[in-house]
């Protein structure tokens, strides 16, 4: 009997289940970080806060989690950490849901791929061969990925899966469809033990996905310990303190006992913080929020921060980054309407016949109406503030000749500039959006394009200032103008005091016009959208003259320095090319 006891011990262990690692300690054991992936290449080591939320992603008792985060904490590694561990333990469908195409294209690329070519235990899961379908769609024992763009939400219909990677949540918009998020998640539904894991940069507060996804959580907090008194505390920027005009030497104070906590202690802090749910009563869902305050990167330090916030306060939209990126806050609007009585009052006897010595560069804005176009002309200078400096109109109508032939002439004057030389419109954005002055526009713009005279057609949503149409267009080149996201500058810009100026010569009409519009909320398929509506009784031409004028910067390359000493010399606009580039710094660079 004695003999058969290791047998019997042995068959009865093999019933009960091995304890199950760790996500954290698995995807310290086994992911490895190519150089060109991360700065600090070789094995991961995560950082304390980072293990908890691992853990919760591979916790089969946990449905879901949502991480509200900054840059700067290592997100991605932690993504590809989980999807990686599914991939080589608890094989599943997959499902990667990113904001764009080229978003879905360089995760697999520069993140995925690299870090399961250089990490042993992954080598070959992923790997080109039969079972690889296309670049974001791959087979593996057990198992498939699909890396998906939330702006083809055709892409989600076909497929259920069991697991649900979503990042960067609030890049994402409701479409024809519906919230490409909701479409992913009921891809999951079949599966009783599914795993949906939300993370994102807060943008907007009113219309967050990732806020009101940890909202419905059980909103879990990172406190550090003071290292004089002991008390544990999420750490703020309220928090953080500097001696006047010193940010690298920005400290924590602590809220409870009023000690200054200096940088070389944060190691220790983080590394005893803890995690602290608010709403512990919620079960199967953990909820992380998170700010670049407890990065241990150099880039995050207290001081680098306060010098980064010193530099962003005085421009909304750098402002607003801060506040996204470095706080993980969503950015709160402080008013509705623009005032247009406000800001006529801030304008200034500066003109195109006036022209400040800073401004170096003039872009314009074309809005086309069935019987005139309406122009506006803007300078810029190295601040990247826009500088109004005067709106013209051209009357006649849209299919006559002399109307275009006259606007041309508009567009080729130059202005005397106050060091020497003058200044012309280098580039110009003219309105392609009406079906019936389209083809007009674009035969007009077409043979000028070597002037920068492009057609350009506002969409709404998150899209980039300016990028030329995927479409083949009939008769020319159309440019897409990403309009939504050039007002909220404009108006964060003026509402909260930015370096913006404006002529007086634009007139009453001009200011009442820039004010046509304000921000709102509005629910779309059940899901909340930001959107920019008319105020009613308003006409809007020189609020879309400014738009087309702002995104006509951006195709612009300029060399400042040389431009400034060009003009000393008696530039007129027909020197040789730039020879160096300068961007604008319209968002922050």
């Amino acid at each position: 009997m004695n003999d058969l006891a290791p047998i019997r011990a042995h068959a009865l262990s093999a019933l009960v289940p091995p304890p199950r690692l760790r996500l954290s300690d698995w995807i310290e054991s086994n992911i490895w970080l190519p150089e060109g992936v991360s700065s600090l290449p070789g094995r991961v080591e995560l950082w304390p806060f980072q293990r908890d939320i691992a853990d919760a992603i591979g916790d089969p008792l946990i449905e879901r989690v949502t991480l509200v985060k900054p840059v700067r904490v290592g997100f991605t590694t932690l993504l590809s950490g989980a999807l990686a561990s599914y991939v080589a333990n608890d094989p599943a469908p997959i499902l990667a849901l990113l904001p764009t195409e080229a978003d879905a294209r360089d995760y697999m690329v520069s993140d995925l791929e690299p870090i399961f070519a250089s990490s042993p235990a992954l080598d070959g899961l992923l790997a080109a061969g039969e079972d690889r379908n296309t670049l974001l769609s791959r087979r593996f024992p057990g198992g498939s990925l699909k890396v998906v763009a939330a702006k083809a939400p055709r892409n989600l219909r076909r497929h259920n899966v069991r697991i649900l990677l979503i990042d960067e949540a609030d890049g994402m918009e409701v479409g024809p469809e519906g919230s490409p998020i909701r479409l992913a998640e009921r891809r999951t539904l079949s599966f009783a033990d599914r795993k949906i894991v939300l993370g994102s940069t807060p943008v907007f507060e009113a219309t967050s996905h990732v806020l009101r996804s940890y909202a419905q959580s059980d909103a879990r907090v990172f406190e550090v310990p003071c290292p004089d008194c002991g008390e544990f505390t999420e750490i703020q920027w309220q928090h953080i303190q500097w001696p006047e005009g010193q940010p690298l030497e920005a400290a924590f104070a602590c809220p409870h006992c009023g000690v200054i906590v200096h940088e070389r202690h944060k190691p220790a802090m983080v590394a005893a913080g803890r995690w602290r749910a608010t709403r512990p009563e919620v079960e199967g869902h953990a909820g992380f929020r998170l700010n670049a305050l407890v990065s241990l990167l150099t880039n995050a330090s207290w001081g680098r921060l306060a010098q980064e916030f010193i530099g962003a306060k005085g421009d909304p939209s750098q402002l607003q980054t801060f506040v996204n990126t470095i706080l993980a806050e969503g950015w709160r609007e402080d008013g509705e309407e623009l005032d247009e009585a406000a800001i006529e009052a801030r304008a200034e006897k500066i003109g195109l016949d006036a022209l400040p010595e800073d401004v170096l560069v003039i872009t314009a804005g074309a809005d086309v109406q069935h019987d005139r176009i309406e122009v506006t002309f803007t300078g810029w200078g190295e601040d990247g503030a826009p500088v109004f400096l005067g709106h013209e109109i051209v009357w006649g109508a849209h299919d006559d000749p002399a109307l275009w032939s006259e606007l041309d002439d508009l567009l080729t004057m130059r202005w005397p500039h106050p060091l020497g030389g003058s200044l012309g419109t280098e580039a110009t954005v003219v309105d392609a959006g009406d079906g019936a002055t389209m083809a007009a526009v674009l035969a007009f713009c077409a043979p000028r394009a070597g002037r920068k005279v492009l057609a350009g057609k506002g969409v709404a949503g998150t899209r980039p200032m300016i990028e030329p149409s995927r479409s083949k267009t009939p008769g020319g080149r159309l440019w897409l103008i990403g309009v939504d996201g050039i007002k909220t500058q404009l108006m964060n810009r003026i509402t909260r005091g930015g370096a913006i100026r404006f002529s007086r010569s634009l007139g009453t009409a001009w200011f009442e016009q820039l004010a046509s519009e304000r921000a709102v909320v509005r629910y779309v398929r059940g899901q909340p959208q930001r959107r920019f509506e008319r105020i009613p009784g308003r006409r809007a031409e020189a609020l879309d003259c400014a738009v087309y004028a702002i995104a006509a910067r951006q195709v612009l390359q300029v060399n400042f320095a040389m431009r400034r000493e060009d003009l000393k010399a008696g530039w007129s606009g027909r020197s040789a090319a730039r020879r160096s580039v300068i961007r604008s710094s319209w968002l922050g660079g």
